[in-house]
């Protein structure tokens, strides 16, 4: 599996309620999610995303609420993989449960930066910063956890 996109870059402690703030967590559908992701931090982070971009933060990315709105609200945006020095755990399992795939990787959080262009093979854990052409090397899933990813989180994966 692998991915391809432009930056969006955040730096720490970007937490649950800037990802998606509370006032729109009354909503299922992940579409209206989609179009409040980050809007409390970066008010044009919806105009800008395209299919496919990956999103890169600093260290503690997804700590505060335990909601599971927030890996859905970055997911249905468009983003195709979140990398970051750290996640909260929290962040990290719910990421995994819907199919978002997060990589941990401290050197590329730092360097890369927002608009650059950012290649990620989730099978080996390279990333690559196509804007410089340096590399990173992050720790990849075991393959039970690239299936969940795979099949659009565990729901279906259990379900297949």
């Amino acid at each position: 599996m692998k991915a391809q996109g432009l930056v969006h870059k955040y730096g720490d402690n970007v937490d649950t309620d800037v990802i998606i703030p509370a006032r729109y967590l009354n909503t299922s559908s992940h579409q209206e999610l989609a179009q409040h992701c980050m809007e409390d931090i970066d008010s044009s982070f919806t105009k800008n995303v395209k299919a496919g971009d990956i999103m890169v933060a600093e260290k503690n990315f997804g700590c505060g609420s335990s909601r599971q709105h927030a890996p859905i609200a970055i997911k249905a945006s468009g983003i195709s993989c979140v990398i970051a020095s750290t996640f909260a755990r929290i962040f990290y399992r719910n990421a995994i449960n819907i199919g978002l795939p997060i990589l941990e990787c401290e050197a590329a959080s730092k360097e890369i930066k927002n608009g650059d262009e950012v290649a990620v093979d989730f099978d080996t854990g390279v990333i690559t910063d196509i804007t410089t052409g340096k590399t990173y090397q992050a720790e990849p899933f075991p393959p039970f956890i690239q299936e969940i990813i795979a099949d659009g989180g565990l729901i279906r994966h259990v379900t297949k």
